[in-house]
């Protein structure tokens, strides 16, 4: 079945209409729907990893990159991590409803806030099937509705992880329309969305740095950005190198293809001698390739560390998001210059320092402009789910709206509520 721009405007009033029904429901309901959700795709985890299959058979054929082919593969392990994330959202409280700043007016108005869905989020997304059901759980239990528009390379596995979310949330007494799959991959479709504002009161993008440019600059709602994360980790000459090698070594390797992996490692001069060779050993392990500035480059072929896989930078290398087993590597003199270095080259990402001089720290996470900054950890944790908040829609490189990981409660908005005894407005 393909979308014509006939059929995205009826989805879209039935995104609409399923919202008002959706943002009556109990907590028990909407619990039980993600709970519902969760069995089933366990229950149903051949079919999604047999439509998977054809995506990524397609993705090869296609000559998608390595980065690419990692997003969107799934396995039954990833299933069932995706099916403990939706108990892990419906386990989470409840944001509507919630009172905000209750007080008594002297001319005693009670005035507050009140938490309410949004209404219909609308989610453009490229190569992960594991969105379709983070941004649906995460929509279902704030009481919003939502459309998902994925890309051409993950149609299949889309439709299997839709259909699954609208049968198990239907059988559970949600109304199934509150989740809506676009199944046209055409993107000339993007700019119609892009014009409903009377259905869709949020649109986030999830992609390359052209999809987020184009919707960013053609949305006539609100947009909630982030994704493109240059990421850089700076080992500080106060590090303690048993902490810096492995922390640094896992924001590379790790998953290499995630908007939190490091892309640029920064190590102050004093310390680099040890640091560098320490690093490249761990990192020839794994296949990573760096590419050096000219002090960390004669450091590490003085050093003659086995298996080195290491050349000069190139300019564009700083400031280069790589999505790939190949990281950036410059020696600065400072503290003041890896701060400069991250400020002219940084996305607001996010950022790390491994430093035992708690001084240092403190300027770091003070200066550093980015949404998730951190003293002696890897940057692989931004997300969601590792902040505890079940999963996430984006993690947004905005500073308004909201910032970072985008849970339950960035996803909702406020209403004035005020409770009177007959007061009027003197003239």
């Amino acid at each position: 079945m393909t979308t014509t721009t006939n059929e995205l405007q009826t989805k879209g009033e039935a995104a609409k209409r399923a919202s008002r029904e959706l943002a009556r429901a109990s907590t028990a309901v909407k619990n039980r729907a993600l709970l519902a959700v969760a069995d089933a795709l366990l229950d149903r985890a051949d079919d999604v990893l047999r439509a998977n299959g054809h995506d990524v058979q397609g993705g090869q054929e296609a000559g998608l990159s390595p980065a690419v082919i990692d997003r969107l593969t799934l396995s039954r392990g990833k299933i069932e991590g995706i099916a403990g994330d939706v108990r892990t959202v419906a386990g989470l409280p409840d944001p509507v409803g919630e009172m905000i700043d209750m007080r008594t007016l002297p001319n005693g108005l009670q005035v507050g806030r009140r938490r309410v869905p949004l209404g219909v989020i609308a989610a453009i997304f490229e190569s992960r099937p594991n969105v379709t059901v983070d941004i649906a759980s995460l929509s279902l239990k704030s009481g919003n509705a939502c459309i998902l528009r994925g890309g051409k390379e993950a149609i299949h596995s889309n439709r299997a992880l839709a259909a699954v979310i609208r049968e198990a949330i239907g059988a559970a007494g949600v109304p199934q329309e509150a989740v809506q799959l676009i199944e046209n991959t055409d993107r000339a479709l993007i700019s119609e969305m892009l014009k409903m504002k009377q259905y869709i009161d949020l649109v986030v993008p999830r992609g390359g740095a052209e999809l987020i440019r184009f919707v960013a600059e053609n949305a006539t709602m609100p947009v909630l950005t982030g994704g493109i994360g240059v990421c850089h980790t700076y080992v500080d000459k106060a590090a303690d190198l048993a902490k810096a090698v492995p922390i640094v070594h896992n924001a590379k390797t790790r998953r290499y293809s995630i908007c939190n992996a490091l892309d640029t490692l920064l190590v102050h001069e004093q310390i680099a001698p040890q640091a560098l060779p320490e690093i490249a050993r761990a990192w020839s392990e794994a296949g990573v390739e760096m590419r050096c500035d000219e002090r960390a480059l004669r450091i590490l072929t003085q050093a003659e560390v086995p298996g080195l896989n290491a050349k000069p930078a190139a300019p564009d290398d700083f400031g280069r998001e790589f999505l790939a087993l190949v990281a950036a590597v410059k020696v600065v003199d400072s503290l003041d210059d890896a701060l400069e270095h991250i400020y002219t080259y940084g996305t607001g990402h996010s950022e790390a320092i491994i430093t035992e001089d708690y001084s240092a720290a403190m300027r770091f996470l003070d200066e550093v402009d980015s949404a998730v900054v951190y003293v002696n950890a890897s940057t692989q944790f931004t997300d969601g789910g590792q902040f505890g908040l079940g999963a996430e829609i984006i993690d947004s490189t905005q500073k308004t709206i909201a910032r970072g990981p985008v849970g339950l409660r960035e996803i909702t908005t406020y209403k004035w509520i005020v409770f009177g005894n007959g007061q009027i407005r003197p003239a």
